[in-house]
C-alpha cells in the first residue's frame, strides 16, 4: 500500500460514501451485502468504494475500502467489493464520473434478466435519463469486464443507468448522489413499467419531447 497524502480529502469521501449505503437500504435497492456505492477523491487518482462482504449495518467510514485507478488497495483493512475493478475501469475512462453505484433492485434486475431496455414511456424515463435504458452485456464478475460493458453500453448515451444482462444495475454520476439517484430513479420506473404493461402497451413518447424534457429536467428543475 502506498501512504494517502490527502487525508482530509479521502476521509470527507469516506464518510459520504457509508452514508450513501444507507439510502440504498432506505429505497429497497439491496439485500443481505449484494451492492455497492463508490467515489472518486477530487482531485486525485483515486476512489473509495464498500469493503467486500461487510453486512450494511456494519458499514462505517473506518471500513471503506480506498483503491487506485487500476483498482489496487492504497488504504483500508477489508478487501474492496469484487466489483473494484470493475468500477476502477469506469473512472478510468469515464473522467467526468465521479460515482458508481450497483443495485440488485428487484424489478429493473428482472428487466437485465430478460436482456431488455426500458423504454421511454414515462417523463421520469426522459428526465433523468435521456432515453431508454439500455442493456449492457452479459460479463463475468471480479475483473474489468463489467466495467468495459458499462463504458462500451453508456459512452455517447444520455442514460446514467445500465441494466447488465442476467446481472443488475450499475449507475454513474458526477457525484456518487448522483449515482445513488438514478439507481434509484431506475428502479422506479422499472417497476411502473412493469405494472403498464400488465394492462396493455405502453405508448412511447415521441423523441422530440423526449428532447425537450431532458433538457428541462436537466438544465432548468431545481434550485440553481
Amino acid at each position: 500500500m502506498t501512504a494517502v497524502r490527502d487525508v482530509a480529502a479521502v476521509a470527507a469521501v469516506r464518510t459520504e460514501v457509508a452514508a450513501l449505503h444507507r439510502e440504498l437500504i432506505r429505497y429497497q435497492l439491496v439485500v443481505w451485502t449484494a451492492g455497492n456505492v463508490s467515489a472518486r477523491v477530487p482531485g486525485h487518482d483515486l476512489f473509495v468504494i464498500k469493503p467486500s462482504g461487510v453486512p450494511y449495518d456494519e458499514l462505517t467510514p473506518d471500513n471503506m475500502v480506498v483503491c487506485d485507478l487500476d483498482g489496487r488497495v492504497v488504504d483500508g483493512d477489508h478487501a474492496p467489493s469484487s466489483d473494484t475493478e470493475a468500477q476502477a475501469y469506469v473512472y478510468r475512462a469515464m473522467p467526468q464520473v465521479g460515482g458508481v453505484v450497483h443495485t440488485h433492485s428487484t424489478y429493473a434486475t428482472a428487466w437485465a434478466s430478460r436482456a431488455e431496455p426500458i423504454p421511454c414511456v414515462l417523463t421520469m424515463v426522459a428526465d433523468e435519463f435521456g432515453g431508454e435504458i439500455p442493456v449492457g452485456p452479459f460479463a463475468g464478475i471480479g475483473d474489468d469486464s463489467i466495467g468495459r460493458g458499462i463504458v462500451e453500453t453508456l459512452s455517447g448515451s444520455r442514460s446514467t443507468a445500465v441494466l447488465m444482462q442476467n446481472h443488475g444495475v450499475f449507475a454513474i454520476g458526477r457525484t456518487a448522489r448522483d449515482a445513488v439517484k438514478a439507481a434509484v430513479l431506475c428502479e422506479d420506473v422499472a417497476r411502473t413499467v412493469h405494472i403498464a404493461r400488465q394492462l396493455g402497451e405502453p405508448v412511447a413518447i415521441p423523441q422530440q419531447q423526449v428532447d425537450q424534457l431532458f433538457d428541462r429536467y436537466q438544465n432548468v428543475y431545481g434550485q440553481r
